[in-house]
């Protein structure tokens, strides 16, 4: 099964100011970036990989992988996966399309956050790329309103 883009952005949207009551909101303990986006993901077709540890993957709380909610552990497991699931290629801002997945850090070291992009502009700059994201719950918010240090982006695709 292809990732449906679409699907991805539509849930970003409807999920963007509340919270899925399927899933445990993580904002208290860490921050629920990563489990939004883990979520959008899935909502876009992308199956989940049950590889113990190593996978990306949510049955409930106290069992999922650490690419559901860790932002380095989904960069690590979008970057490397060649199994069932997302997988992801580091892109330029210009080739970002919607459902596409984009990591900040604040301190140019360590990567803090994780948004989906919900709409792109004609010039793919950092004023009309617009994302979604939890943690700072947001909707359609431009990437220029953050302030960072690093920035990544993710070109996100799926085997089924």
């Amino acid at each position: 099964m292809a990732y449906n883009r679409e699907k991805a952005v539509a849930y970003a949207h409807r999920w963007a100011f509340n919270r899925n009551p399927a899933y445990l909101n993580f904002a208290g303990i860490g921050g629920d970036c990563t489990n939004f986006i883990s979520q959008c993901l899935y909502a876009g077709g992308a199956k989940m990989n049950f590889t113990k540890d190593y996978g990306w993957y949510y049955i409930n709380a106290n069992n999922r992988a650490p690419a559901w909610t860790g932002v380095e552990f989904l960069y690590r497991f979008l970057m490397t996966n060649k199994g069932v699931g997302p997988f992801g290629k580091l892109v330029s801002m210009s080739e970002l399309q919607p459902g596409d997945v984009i990591q900040l850090s604040n301190s140019g070291i360590i990567f803090t956050h994780t948004l989906l992009v919900v709409e792109t502009g004609f010039f793919n700059t950092a004023d009309d790329i617009l994302i979604a994201a939890h943690s700072d719950d947001s909707d359609y918010r431009p990437l220029s309103t953050y302030a960072v240090a690093d920035i990544r982006f993710i070109k996100i695709n799926a085997r089924g």
